[in-house]
């Protein structure tokens, strides 16, 4: 990937002009320019040490670029811009190179060796399973599996998993209402928990279980042991209604890991043992403390209660030691906004434990504010509070929905126009990515009803490829590698719309300009080979996201 080798270089003229180690040099990424003079990649490498350094930036990085040794094929020109940004213009001989390296490679372009086979687990949605999943859950769910593709496509060994919260007060408020809506429909003055569950789907999932109750009937049992069956049918029906619609959505889990196999298996008790043996719990007020702000926590908290019980928390520092027990060398969690408050707490723990200190990830993904008409559409007539991923997938389609969840930084709130979202025109961002696939299709049919025989890619001349608009497209198709390994590096699938955004864009500029089919032999090869090469393309991009790359639209 050119990335790299520019680094390598990079590096190895900072170790030359400043006397420095190799692992003394900061990792920098490079970024595409926002001025197309400024070239077609930059670096602020020079910025960084700068501050080490002590001397000014733009000195710095001269004496970087006179250090460089790059091949003139691959880079053409080397700039300083700025403060002392590096600018690199690729040349293009290796541009024209990329074609046969993009038609070559096919679905697999966009693959790299980056991840070197780190072992990644990748934990999300993991929603209670108490009530369908809302617009949160659906965001948190595009998110993940767009990572995890990522993380797969980078070379990682990447494992997704669901954390079922199948135990503690939530599941028993669920079991609760559902008792208090069969009684009520009994005509039983019967009141559902104050925290309990309201929506309707409370009184239709206590139906469905009375309906397939056994013979011994419900009525036949004690408060208790109704509840208890209450509780479990309860969750196994909406954690199978959780699952149907993950699956609408696209997106499947390796592993579903239910809380009580951590309460069975005796999980909390190793957990609480090892925090022991980490000389890190305390006994205050009959309880036993974790002491977490050793950690950088703003107050130590209670792991088990003075009545014997254990908390939440310990649950979850039992579950994590199971996911090093299991062998990742990188845990990634991704939670909703409401769990803000608990990273640092498990950022302790995993310290604690010896885990390392980059060990546990915890990506937040920010609310969802979806718009209908101009106007916040907030209420669903299933759960009378919020919409559902279920509802969202019948308004919008899941090609929509997947593609607008990751135009975003996931950290960062997102505005959802449910109208855009439905519309078939350019407007809308995912039609327009997909209409570019499309009218390739439509290109290359034309072409074989023409009776045009497409050549090998070996045979192509490039360097029949000599417009702008050419060329601009070339090297943007042949950046993927670096946005898929970016992206997956800095957790940002969001990246990667942007980018198939940029390539439709050029795409359509292109075909705008250029004739493609009709003109002369050599020069619409070469225009039918980029014409494929950005097919492929758009369809690894869309892949790598969760979204259809479709023929006809």
């Amino acid at each position: 990937m050119i990335d790299e080798y520019l680094r390598a270089q990079l590096n190895a003229a900072a170790c030359a002009v400043f006397d420095l180690e190799p692992d003394e040099i900061p990792r920098v990424q490079l970024e595409t320019p926002r001025q197309k003079e400024h070239g077609d990649l930059a670096s602020s490498l020079a910025l960084v040490l700068s501050r080490s350094r002590g001397q000014p930036p733009r000195q710095v990085a001269e004496a970087l670029v006179r250090r460089l040794a790059l091949d003139p094929e691959r880079i053409e020109r080397v700039t300083v811009a700025g403060p002392g940004f590096i600018n690199f213009h690729l040349g293009r001989p290796w541009v024209l190179a990329q074609l046969g390296q993009i038609l070559a490679a096919g679905d697999r372009f966009g693959e790299s060796a980056s991840g070197a086979g780190l072992k990644v687990q990748v934990e999300f949605v993991s929603a209670n399973p108490t009530g369908p999943l809302n617009v949160v859950s659906a965001r948190a769910a595009a998110v993940g599996d767009a990572l995890v593709r990522l993380l797969a496509a980078s070379g990682h060994a990447v494992a997704s998993e669901f954390y079922i919260n199948d135990s503690g007060r939530q599941v028993e408020l669920l079991a609760e209402s559902m008792d208090a809506r069969l009684r009520q429909a009994r005509g039983e003055a019967a009141a559902i928990p104050e925290e309990g569950y309201h929506g309707d789907y409370v009184r239709q999932i206590a139906e469905e279980v009375v309906a397939a109750a056994p013979a011994s009937n419900l009525d036949a049992l004690d408060s208790r042991a109704r509840l208890a069956y209450l509780q479990a049918a309860g969750v196994e029906r909406i954690v199978a209604g959780q699952r149907r619609d993950l699956e609408r959505f696209g997106v499947h889990f390796d592993r579903w890991y239910a809380e009580s196999e951590l309460h069975r298996g005796g999980a909390l008790d190793r957990a609480r043992e090892a925090l022991r043996r980490a000389g890190r719990l305390v006994e205050r007020d009959d309880a036993l403390w974790f002491e977490t702000t050793a950690f950088g926590d703003d107050a130590d908290r209670v792991v088990v209660r003075a009545d014997g019980r254990p908390t939440y928390f310990l649950a979850d520092i039992a579950y994590h030691v199971d996911k090093h027990d299991r062998g990742f060398q990188r845990v990634i969690d991704i939670w909703g906004p409401d769990h803000h408050g608990h990273v640092p707490r498990m950022q302790a723990a995993a310290q604690a434990l010896d885990f390392g200190p980059d060990w546990l990830e915890v990506l937040i993904v920010q609310q969802v504010n979806l718009h209908r008409g101009g106007q916040p559409a907030m209420m669903s007539k299933r759960t009378g509070v919020f919409v559902t991923l279920a509802e969202l997938i019948d308004e919008v389609g899941r090609d929509p929905a997947r593609f607008f969840f990751l135009m975003r930084r996931s950290n960062a709130h997102l505005d959802f126009d449910l109208d855009l979202a439905r519309t078939q025109t350019e407007d809308n961002p995912c039609f327009y990515v997909q209409y570019a696939h499309a009218r390739i299709a439509q290109i290359l049919a034309h072409a074989r009803g023409r009776g045009v025989e497409l050549l090998p890619p070996a045979e192509i001349e490039a360097n029949r490829l000599a417009e702008p608009a050419e060329l601009e497209l070339l090297k943007v198709l042949a950046t993927l590698p670096e946005v898929v390994s970016g992206a997956a590096a800095a957790r940002e699938p969001h990246r990667l719309t942007t980018y198939l955004r940029e390539v439709a864009a050029l795409f359509h500029r292109f075909y705008h300009h250029q004739r493609v089919v009709g003109v002369e032999e050599e020069l619409m090869q070469a225009r039918l080979g980029l014409t494929i090469a950005t097919q492929v393309v758009l369809r690894r991009g869309l892949e790598l996201i969760g979204v259809s790359a479709p023929e006809r639209m």
